[in-house]
């Protein structure tokens, strides 16, 4: 067994080749690692992020390499674009069918069995520190931090729970938001504190 490095260089060489044999994996079933992340997101984010807007801030990409991967996606008939609902100039991408279909493909569910498998303290000692280590990037970088509803400082447990599409609710834009969305990802999550 190798020696572990004494400080956090090891983990980046780690997490450097896993990234490149995981994006090399990437290039099957018709598409490339940009469109790949693209559905990845597009699975994972709630209505207020399904954009083409979010979509570029979330990948740091520009909007012409997020506008030609929307338009293969559609190509490919792997996502839908429409109108958001009461504003002409905003649209909503959405997984097809077909894409979600793809996602059942997706290289990296692979490696998700692979954390899977690892014993539970390890891998709550492994996602803790990943978590922190990655909110210390966002930040340094000034990102967004798309977290989830249970961590951000607009969500209210039960704030709608009288209302049909609550029980909860997204102090920001002052809407309800069901138990499924609270698990998604958001572009306007602020941490709480």
């Amino acid at each position: 067994m190798a020696k572990a490095e004494a400080d956090g260089s090891g983990i980046v060489y780690a997490l450097e080749r896993l990234s490149r044999l995981m994006r090399a994996a990437e290039f099957g079933n018709g598409l490339n690692p940009a469109q790949w992340e693209a559905l990845r997101f597009l699975a994972r984010a709630n209505r207020f992020s399904n954009s083409p807007g979010a979509l570029t801030r979330y990948l740091g990409a520009t909007k012409g390499t997020i506008s030609q991967t929307v338009k293969a996606l559609e190509r490919k008939k792997l996502i839908e674009k429409s109108e958001r609902p009461g504003e002409k100039r905003s649209v909503v991408l959405r997984l097809s069918a077909a894409g979600t279909a793809m996602m059942a493909k997706d290289p990296w569910s692979a490696l998700a069995q692979s954390c899977d498998a690892l014993g539970g303290k390890t891998r709550r000692r492994m996602d803790r520190g990943l978590a922190e280590v990655l909110a210390q990037e966002v930040t340094r970088r000034l990102g967004p931090t798309f977290g989830s509803c249970t961590t951000c400082r607009f969500w209210r447990a039960e704030g709608r729970s009288d209302d049909a599409l609550g029980p909860h609710l997204c102090m920001l834009f002052d809407e309800p938001l069901a138990e499924i969305e609270t698990t998604q990802i958001c572009i306007a999550h602020e941490q709480a504190g």
